[in-house]
């Protein structure tokens, strides 16, 4: 169950936040205390984005009224669309372009070439997911994602390294991708983990990264990645084949991905985005054996954002309503498309309504 912002326990906020330590008033003890979103005025935050399928537009929505307030993004992290959009994002600010410029972006996007197209019925979806472990092979995400990241000159990760002394080598990005190793059985930071795969983190694409966070079990062909033998921090890895899954299955909404532990100075703070259905979700067809199999895929990555979030994470998270649209919508029509940016952006303005104007 989701906690809203206004059940956030009064007086509780998050630990020591990501960014670049800011000054900060010591306490008596002589400790300093953490930046937290109310009570920083800088106006620089890092962005975390829910996974969410087409929902993902309410994160968008989100995105563009935080900079149309005046707040600056540092890293952006996200799983499955909140990759998407945070890959966007990260490139936009690479090339110093602004905000704003996502949605004429995310306007390129043919949405019903997510999914392949027969005539078969559930027969021929069966042939596919038999030959290819998916019904749709995700092969339009490569080709749009990665053209218009090359647009704004983004290829490989070595195109979003960032310079900060403070933060370890490794982690020098601005952009972080959540998947899921069904093969080690966990999830991954990307490109963070990359070395435990014994390959290198700036030469590895963006868009492969993406499309490997937004590979819905069973419904997008799974990403496979020949790893090498490596060791990293006196842990060895043998190298092989890997299958690589949605981000979300297993951290839809890695809000502390950029904290540090509660012994550090403050940082600036992270806002997340997380996409929540007030109402009740609509009945789904279950009259065939593949209407049964997608009714239960879509009842567990729907439920993701119904799960409970603690006192302190709600009252640095944007909560969005999605509607009735769910992850596959993928024919989701140009009025829901609207419905789900305005829901995104009135949420931020909520949220931010409660927090003092950045500068």
């Amino acid at each position: 169950m989701t906690t809203p912002p206004s059940e956030a326990a009064a007086g509780e906020g998050p630990g020591p936040e990501s960014g670049v330590v800011v000054p900060s008033v010591p306490r008596p003890d002589g400790t300093t205390p953490p930046v937290t979103v109310a009570s920083q005025q800088a106006g620089k935050v890092d962005l975390v984005l829910e996974g969410g399928g087409v929902k993902g537009l309410g994160l968008v929505g989100a995105a563009l009224e935080l900079s149309a307030a005046g707040y600056e993004f540092n890293r952006f992290a996200g799983a499955s669309a909140g990759a998407i959009v945070a890959s966007l994002l990260a490139a936009l600010q690479a090339a110093g372009r602004p905000v704003a410029d996502l949605e004429t972006i995310l306007q390129t996007v043919a949405y019903d070439k997510f999914v392949s197209h027969g005539v078969l019925g559930e027969v021929g979806s069966g042939i596919r997911l038999l030959a290819h472990e998916g019904l749709h092979n995700g092969e339009y995400l490569l080709e749009w994602l990665g053209g218009e990241l090359e647009k704004l000159g983004v290829v490989t990760f070595a195109d979003l390294t960032i310079d900060d002394e403070l933060i370890p080598e490794e982690r020098r990005y601005s952009l972080v991708v959540m998947v899921s190793d069904i093969t080690r059985g966990k999830s991954i930071r990307l490109p963070w983990e990359y070395a435990h795969y014994g390959l290198v983190a700036a030469e590895q694409k963006v868009v492969e990264a993406v499309r490997a966070s937004m590979s819905i079990p069973f419904f997008f062909t799974p990403w496979r990645v020949h790893s090498k033998d490596a060791e990293v921090a006196g842990v060895k890895y043998t190298g092989g084949t890997c299958i690589w899954v949605d981000g979300g299955m297993l951290d839809n909404f890695p809000i502390d991905v950029f904290s540090r532990g509660q012994d550090l100075p403050g940082r600036w703070p992270t806002i997340g985005v997380k996409l929540s259905a007030l109402g009740p979700p609509p009945a789904r067809p279950t009259d065939g054996v593949f209407d049964e199999a997608k009714a239960c895929l879509e009842t567990l990555l729907d439920n993701a954002d119904r799960f409970y979030v603690i006192p302190a994470d709600a009252q640095r998270t944007i909560f969005v309503d999605h509607g009735t649209v769910r992850t596959t919508d993928f024919g989701i029509t140009p009025d829901q498309q609207q419905l789900l940016l305005r829901n995104g952006r009135k949420a931020a303005r909520a949220f931010l309504a409660h927090r003092p104007p950045p500068g």
